[in-house]
């Protein structure tokens, strides 16, 4: 039996596009299993849609190309997490929580940083930062 695969994306819905059954599909055609984290699906529309999708990897990757090639944005979560450097006060407090290593301390500055391309979207900071300086852009 093929291992189980999770990774939580963004779908980016243009107008035309947004009142196709896309979420039955993955579920029905490819076998994916799928929690809602956040949606904004209007009628005629631009929509996004945030799913943590679960499945073997092969039916992950099928799924992925059937959204990529029905014209839908599809990103990981992770590209949605940022910082809003205005607020952030580098008290360090996301640091205890964030298992990938995004977040750090320049020994230099003493500043936290963030790196984007490590973070696995999780969205743990967003909770731990008593500024909320950690976001999750679904816009």
């Amino acid at each position: 039996m093929e291992e189980k695969y999770s990774q939580k994306i963004v779908i980016r819905y243009t107008a035309e596009i947004v009142d196709q059954p896309i979420v039955c599909r993955l579920a029905r055609d490819y076998d994916l299993d799928f929690n809602i984290l956040h949606a904004r699906v209007l009628p005629k529309r631009e929509g996004v849609l945030a799913l943590d999708l679960t499945g073997t990897k092969k039916n992950f990757d099928r799924g992925i190309r059937y959204l990529k090639e029905s014209g839908l944005r599809v990103e990981p979560l992770s590209k949605s997490v940022t910082r809003n450097l205005d607020r952030c006060v580098h008290c360090g407090a996301c640091l205890a929580f964030c298992s990938t290593g995004a977040l750090s301390i320049d020994p230099s500055t003493m500043q936290v940083m963030f790196d984007s391309d490590r973070c696995s979207g999780c969205s743990i900071c967003v909770k731990a930062c008593p500024a909320r300086a950690m976001e999750i852009n679904f816009l």
